[in-house]
């Protein structure tokens, strides 16, 4: 009976060192990594620039390729709670050395036919993004070139966001306008902490 007890009490403190005192394991040296990035994350709601894109749980696939200061990639988020928001957009990026990027994301809303590319009916919005970090500090400027019926873009819709990474957490605020607020004003939308 003792052993028994003992074996649960070692399991136990086992679990609790695991849950309150995570460690990252690094399967590979970051001189040896792949070019390559493959993963999903699940989350309990989609949020996009403080807009909520359905209720309930997601998950959220990516995948990207890194040579250079360029990086190709894809990303995704599917809803598990029925007739929700769903996405999958592509996205080409480079990354200068003195810290700015810029870059093309395609957004596209599955549910309408995706070679159409038309003003009123098109199932695509296209955004620039400029992108400046230097010592914590991040500045961002996006905006949707075109219109775009079935996504919902009016173009022309902006978003500015600035933020502040600390050793183990970020801040962020960001303000825009059409897709970014409730009247298509241009309003301030989103704040938040990343880890």
């Amino acid at each position: 009976m003792k052993r028994k007890d003992l074996s649960n009490g070692v399991l136990s403190l086992l679990m609790a060192s695991m849950i309150f005192f995570p460690m990252n394991i690094n399967a590979q040296d970051e001189e040896n990594s792949s070019p390559f990035d493959v993963g999903a994350d699940l989350v309990s709601s989609y949020l996009w620039r403080g807009t909520k894109y359905g209720t309930g749980p997601a998950i959220q696939p990516f995948l990207s390729f890194t040579a250079g200061g360029f990086e190709i990639g894809g990303w995704g988020s599917y809803c598990f709670t029925g007739n929700e928001a769903a996405e999958a957009d592509l996205y080409l990026s480079y990354g200068f050395d003195f810290g700015l990027s810029i870059g093309l994301t395609d957004y596209y809303f599955p549910g309408s036919n995706y070679f159409d590319y038309s003003t009123e009916s098109g199932s695509h919005a296209f955004e620039i993004n400029l992108g400046y970090e230097i010592k914590g500090f991040s500045l961002a400027a996006n905006w949707i070139v075109n219109e775009a019926g079935s996504a919902g873009s009016a173009g022309n819709d902006l978003y500015f966001e600035a933020g502040y990474g600390f050793k183990y957490f970020g801040l962020f605020a960001g303000a825009g306008d059409g897709w970014h607020s409730s009247d298509g004003n241009f309003a301030f939308c989103n704040i938040g902490i990343s880890a």
